[in-house]
């Protein structure tokens, strides 16, 4: 029988308390390591959100929805810089002295809408053939949607023929069975202010005078033109009303949306029709010998420098009107002078040519456009702002508005000089912290003309982002603290 040594195997095995601390050992070491892999991951995770935060570049776009809401939030928000047609001067100046004859004047700056000079803008008071450009604006806009051409050739109604029309109306001598484009009639409109030619535009966009005068409301009440009504198309009628107000608001819009429309139409000096061409076949042999010349009636066209438009009009109830734009060196200002002194063509012609001169070389002289996006660097154009303790990394603050700025003539030799020497100042946070509300002002933008404020923009952000949890937190901290 084999004998074992028991005592060697006891020996051999740890006690209890051995045991104990082994297993201690062994649980402090396993938790040694799982905290070193933790700081690992974190230092890790740390560097790569910490480079993150200097590479704004990778910043997301907004989707065209996100950017379509924006928009309509900034519409909302700044609705006077945003969505009005004319404004005030975003800097107090001294009002001007003018001397101008007309009852009602305005003047305006054509890039940004803002308000020059005014004298009993708000009166109510016929257009006259001012109410043409209603027309050609909606013509504008069909042809802009793809609804007609302005080569179509149009069918002239009975009513629309010059012998059918009072004989004090202003007439592009359309008549029986005459072939004319709808661009033809549209220089009839701006130059010759044909009666004629409104009408049959009338017929031809809505199929009756009635329906047409409809749309030319409706277009009114869009662009917020609350005391413009119209009740015909040509301007004959004296219950046609505006202000010079509203129309030196619409001559904006008309301009800003269709420049083509002074540069092929309302800057043209002149215009014969119907020539042989526009001529029914029973008078073809007539060759050009019935066409009527006219010049534009526009008095300061090839008189005032810079002048390429727009329309004048005259009833007696209304007097002498005049719509009139002008632009050099980039810059177009547009006035509108209504209520005209002057008996007879010649002597309100000199009443339109005095006052519209009177404004304009005022203007050109006391003003010039500064356009921040033309000659601002991109980095103050958008600037992007790390944005800590929330679920992203960067927000972009943009201009709540980017109008052009009028510049007033105050330190240099010319106006043009002054807004060459516009000088911006752009105050932003270093971070953004927390919450982010699109919208929301977060930085400001000054543009100054020396020790002048000109105007102070706020700077918002372009999108939204919601508090982080408590590991984002965490990181933003340290790298707040330079870790």
């Amino acid at each position: 029988m084999e004998n074992y040594d028991v005592t060697e195997d006891f020996i051999n095995k740890p006690s209890s308390d051995e045991q104990k601390k082994l297993s201690a050992f062994s649980k402090h070491f396993i938790l040694f390591c799982v905290s070193l892999l933790v700081l690992a991951v974190l230092f890790i995770s740390l560097l790569s959100y910490s480079a993150d935060f200097k590479n704004p570049q990778n910043i997301k776009p907004l989707s065209p929805q996100q950017s379509d809401e924006l928009a309509s939030m900034l519409d909302s928000l700044y609705s006077e810089q945003r969505t009005s047609i004319l404004h005030e001067l975003p800097y107090a100046v001294t009002k001007a002295n003018l001397d101008v004859w007309a009852g009602s004047a305005i003047l305006i700056d054509a890039s940004n809408g803002c308000v020059l000079f005014e004298k009993n803008a708000d009166e109510v008071i016929p257009p006259a053939s001012i109410a043409k450009l209603f027309v050609m604006y909606i013509v504008f806009k069909d042809v802009a949607a793809g609804k007609i051409s302005l080569d179509d050739v149009v069918t002239l109604p009975e009513r629309s023929w010059a012998v059918n029309l009072p004989s004090d109306a202003s007439l592009m001598f359309l008549g029986q069975g005459q072939i004319v484009t709808l661009r033809e009639l549209l220089k009839g409109l701006a130059v010759a202010s044909g009666n004629d030619a409104a009408l049959a535009v009338a017929d031809y966009i809505s199929g009756s005078t009635q329906a047409f005068v409809e749309r030319m409301n409706e277009e009114c009440r869009v662009l917020g033109l609350n005391k413009t009504h119209f009740v015909e198309p040509s301007g004959y009628d004296e219950n046609n009303l505006t202000t010079s107000r509203e129309l030196a608001a619409f001559c904006r819009e008309y301009i800003s949306k269709f420049p083509q429309a002074v540069e092929e139409f309302h800057s043209a000096p002149s215009i014969k029709y119907p020539l042989e061409k526009n001529l029914p076949s029973w008078q073809k042999k007539s060759g050009d010998q019935k066409a009527v010349y006219q010049k534009n009636t526009n008095p300061l066209l090839g008189v005032l420098e810079g002048c390429d438009g727009i329309k004048t009009g005259f009833i007696y109830e209304s007097r002498y009107n005049l719509a009139l734009t002008a632009k050099r060196n980039g810059v177009r200002f547009i006035s509108v002078t209504m209520k005209g002194s002057g008996t007879g063509t010649k002597q309100g012609n000199a009443g339109r040519v005095h006052d519209g001169t009177e404004m304009m070389e005022w203007a050109f002289q006391s003003f010039a456009d500064y356009n921040p996006e033309a000659e601002l660097p991109s980095s103050f154009s958008v600037a992007s702002l790390a944005s800590k303790k929330t679920n992203g990394k960067f927000v972009n603050l943009i201009p709540a508005w980017k109008n052009t700025i009028t510049v007033p003539h105050i330190i240099g030799e010319t106006a043009l000089d002054d807004a060459k020497n516009v000088k911006i100042t752009v105050n932003i946070p270093k971070f953004l912290y927390g919450e982010v509300q699109a919208g929301k002002q977060y930085g400001q933008i000054q543009y100054k003309l020396g020790d002048a404020t000109l105007e102070t923009v706020p700077l918002v952000a372009d999108r939204t982002y919601e508090k982080a949890g408590l590991f984002i937190t965490v990181l933003d901290t340290l790298i707040s603290k330079g870790m």
